[in-house]
């Protein structure tokens, strides 16, 4: 049975529905409200005028921002309550610098953990993961004391502070994110699909418990396509999943992330238990290369490294560009449109590599030889390719330093360091159309998946594999393998040309 069927069609209540009776529950007096539709964009009523995606991005970094403070203030306070009892003189501040690491130690590892803001995990899952990080910054300690003698009290007072912050924190957490939500930026919006009548009471339920981040909004599968732009950009599911393959893939062409909800303790749907996905309020199916924070580190990353790669290869771009005006005088930068995330154009730089005629001599390549014309339709790339600049042009490819350049484009947010190669409009009209929304889905880069593992040599099929098993497992840590691994491949040169 298909969620999507109407509800006049699906059986009554089900056992869940009616026992928990969660549309008649009402919140609690005291408690938080539910956000408002209205107040959904938060920023809107401030007179901003925010692209969509911006819009999306600053509740959760002003949320995060909060907590983030939250966790500072309380910190703060442990300090202030620990004053009177720690040691004066040059020992008292050695420990008091300590103590200052040790809580940017744990707000650091705080965020690897997920925990700004936070969305949809269960308060205990919470707790576990302050109490690892916590446990993480006291064992780091205790063998900085080992390593140093002179620090031998610094894991007593890093101890006993770290553990009255996570304390502290518990209390200062809750208001922050009560703070959040009477200002209208805690949450995500929703659409809340149930089966068997179940979506009224997952609408009850999740404005009664907000703590999730969800805020659930009224759906209807006919105007699933019909949704703008700036609309909800999660789907929660509950209810018989077993039949809806066809379905789920249409949700997560449409939604960033799709959550297939487990049970809750004030409401069981599905059987699966909370720890089986680790502690969050159900197993995510997500697009790929959205989450805000680590955007926002590959951005800084991308800066980081950009900027000074940008510097040290200027030399070397300047005698390569003499080089190619002394074999074939004119332009020797060309820029060429490629498409970028969410479709917008980039103007990819490079250093030009052919001759000017390039197109006349390929076209007459093809006229005289219909094999290579075929090895053209299979890679879009040619291994004697006629149009290439003599001795300097085969060098600047397999070295990719024609693709230097590009730093700019990194530098301007256009590109990423790595991430799928941004690929001409004929190169991308042989691939499906399905996975052409994919790669849009993330930003072009200079070096990708498989540039380390084929470069040149994969066909159309085995490069749009390569790029989807990458943007499906897109991560910090993928991402640094292969900026690594494409020092190798460069020297190598395999396939480059």
């Amino acid at each position: 049975m298909s969620l999507f069927m109407p509800s006049s069609m699906t059986p009554g209540p089900s056992k869940a529905s009616t026992s928990n009776d969660m549309t008649s529950r009402s919140i609690a007096a005291g408690s938080v409200p539910p956000i408002a539709a209205k107040a959904a964009d938060a920023f809107v009523w401030a007179g901003l005028k925010t692209p969509v995606a911006l819009r999306r991005r600053l509740p959760r970094l002003a949320t995060s921002s909060f907590l983030i403070a939250g966790d500072i203030a309380s910190y703060l306070i442990v300090y202030f309550v620990l004053l009177s009892f720690l040691p004066s003189g040059p020992q008292g501040t050695i420990v008091e610098r300590a103590l200052a690491i040790a809580a940017l130690a744990a707000i650091v590892l705080y965020a690897s953990a997920g925990l700004y803001p936070g969305y949809r995990l269960h308060d205990h899952e919470h707790l576990r993961r302050r109490t690892i990080a916590a446990v993480k910054v006291a064992v780091l300690t205790a063998f900085g004391a080992i390593i140093l003698p002179e620090a031998e009290r610094l894991p007593l007072a890093i101890i006993v502070f770290i553990g009255l912050g996570l304390i502290v924190q518990t209390l200062v957490h809750w208001l922050a994110r009560s703070l959040c939500g009477r200002l209208g930026i805690w949450g995500e919006r929703a659409v809340v699909i149930g089966g068997r009548n179940l979506a009224p009471a997952l609408m009850a339920h999740f404005k009664d418990h907000w703590q999730y981040g969800i805020r659930p909004e009224p759906f209807s599968p006919d105007s699933l396509e019909a949704l703008p732009d700036g609309g909800p950009c999660i789907a929660v599911i509950a209810g018989d999943t077993g039949s809806l393959l066809p379905d789920l893939a249409v949700m997560r062409r449409r939604f960033a992330e799709v959550i297939l909800l487990s049970d809750t303790p004030s409401l069981k749907v599905s059987g699966l238990r909370p720890a089986d996905v680790g502690g969050e309020i159900g197993i995510r199916l997500t697009t790929g290369g959205r989450s805000i924070n680590s955007d926002l580190v590959r951005r800084i990353l991308d800066l980081a490294i950009a900027i000074p790669a940008t510097i040290v290869v200027a030399p070397f771009i300047a005698i390569a560009a003499a080089a190619i005006y002394a074999i074939d005088p004119g332009p020797v930068f060309f820029r060429h449109t490629r498409e970028g995330r969410s479709g917008k154009p980039v103007h990819v730089l490079k250093l030009r590599t052919m001759y000017q005629n390039a197109e006349q001599r390929l076209e007459a390549l093809f006229r005289d030889n219909p094999t290579m014309r075929a090895e053209w339709l299979s890679h879009f790339k040619l291994k004697d390719d006629p149009r290439i600049l003599p001795v300097i042009g085969h060098m600047l490819r397999s070295s990719s330093i024609d693709e230097l350049p590009q730093l700019a484009n990194i530098i301007a947010g256009e590109m990423a360091i790595v991430g799928p190669r941004p690929f001409p409009e004929y190169h991308l009209s042989a691939m499906d159309s399905e996975f052409r929304d994919k790669r849009r889905s993330v930003t072009p880069g200079l070096t990708g998946l498989w540039q380390i593992s084929e470069r040149s040599n994969a066909d159309i099929e085995l490069q749009q594999q390569l790029d989807e098993f990458y943007i499906d497992n897109r991560s910090l840590w993928f991402d640094l393998h292969i900026l690594l691994s494409t020092i190798p491949a460069v020297l190598k040169g395999k396939g480059a040309c």
